[in-house]
């Protein structure tokens, strides 16, 4: 079996898909095409915001993001050290640093109550990661970015079709942040990427940095970057928005019948943890457990791939070496790190599969004991 199916979600969407491209090969309006105005419009619909900034990836819709907030050297942004590194990476790029704050254990999402700490006269953002699909506690986070007079920016790159107390994903903050990678919830066929945001300033310039800082033709007021969602990946995820409201349903599903399996089979096991009011639109299933790497091979070993979001955190990189952050710098994302190991999910995995994998965790537990 396959960590993530995309086959399957290709051959159930295949007609659309295909119509959708063909389109645009008709037409032949590569870049920003009507597709990528049709795009944007029906996610910032869907996400219940004024507007919607499609862009070439999730990486380069945080660089936007920050830039459009006038972000560079000398400036601190405060973030979770436990998260893939383009969200750290793009802070050092514009010349800014990287403040870490530790986690929830529970959640693996940054914790509000170590947030006000970290906050000094450089801080300019605070930028909290929807890790696994599920949002973070956007009502504390906001209160203190309100009181220090921050923005927020949501890195919903993993997160997109999740709710927080009714209200979605990339709907949260000031600015959200989303990614079309094909294995996130919502994939396109490449890279690609989106900003959400009700400020018509900040949507004014995240457009015109997208596309070379300008506002016009030929004319710069500013200097931004090459950014552009390309047209084909506008139609592919036109075509997958057509189920995507099932595919969430189906996630969720797949999550609460791993749950119950999990919980009867292998109670040693911790099984992810939602927040009250909170939905997940579960990006990644993932377990903690201990002797994960044990866990891991024997796992591959009887046919069930596994993943690891992430084995080494922020802090700890190379990369980040120069802030000068040693190991126990923060003992629940480091904790976090060692247990941490996905299984395979998706809409389209079936009841079959899902039993397999659960007897198999079962099998591999026994094994490394």
């Amino acid at each position: 079996m396959e960590f993530i199916d995309l086959k399957t979600q290709y051959h159930e969407l295949k007609a659309s898909i295909n119509e959708r491209i063909e389109r645009v090969l008709d037409h032949g309006k590569y870049i920003m095409g009507p597709e990528v105005v049709e795009l944007e419009v029906k996610l910032a619909e869907y996400a219940g915001v004024k507007h919607c900034i499609s862009a070439s990836s999730g990486t380069c819709t945080l660089l936007i993001a920050m830039m459009a907030l006038g972000i560079g050297r000398g400036d601190e942004v405060i973030t979770t050290p436990f998260t893939f590194i383009s969200t750290g990476e793009m802070i050092a790029l514009l010349g800014a640093t990287p403040v870490f704050v530790d986690v929830d254990p529970n959640t693996c999402n940054i914790d509000p109550e170590k947030i006000e700490s970290a906050i000094t006269p450089r801080t300019k953002a605070i930028m909290p990661v929807s890790l696994y699909g599920q949002c973070a506690d956007f009502d504390a986070i906001n209160a203190i970015a309100q009181k220090h007079g921050l923005t927020v920016i949501e890195d919903a790159a993993q997160s997109f079709g999740a709710t927080y107390k009714g209200r979605r994903s990339c709907a949260l903050s000031g600015i959200g942040s989303t990614s079309f990678f094909p294995s996130k919830p919502l994939g396109a066929y490449g890279d690609g990427g989106a900003l959400f945001t009700d400020d018509d300033d900040l949507a004014k310039s995240m457009r015109e940095i997208r596309i070379h800082g300008q506002d016009r033709r030929y004319h710069h007021p500013r200097v931004g970057l090459n950014g552009r969602l390309d047209t084909l990946q506008a139609a592919v995820l036109l075509a997958k928005l057509e189920r995507f409201d099932w595919e969430v349903e189906q996630r969720s599903r797949v999550a609460a019948r791993y749950d119950q399996l999990i919980s009867s089979a292998c109670p040693a096991v911790v099984t992810p943890y939602i927040l009250p009011q909170t939905s997940s639109v579960y990006a990644q299933y993932t377990l903690r457990v201990k002797a994960r790497d044990d866990l891991s091979r024997e796992l591959n070993a009887l046919g069930v791939p596994t993943s690891v979001h992430y084995p080494t955190p922020l802090h700890l990189q190379p990369a980040f070496a120069h802030l000068g952050l040693k190991k126990g710098s923060f003992p629940a994302a480091e904790l976090c790190s060692q247990e941490v190991l996905s299984l395979p999910m998706g809409p389209d995995i079936t009841d079959e599969q899902q039993s397999f994998v659960v007897e198999s965790l079962q099998k591999a537990l026994q094994r490394v004991s």
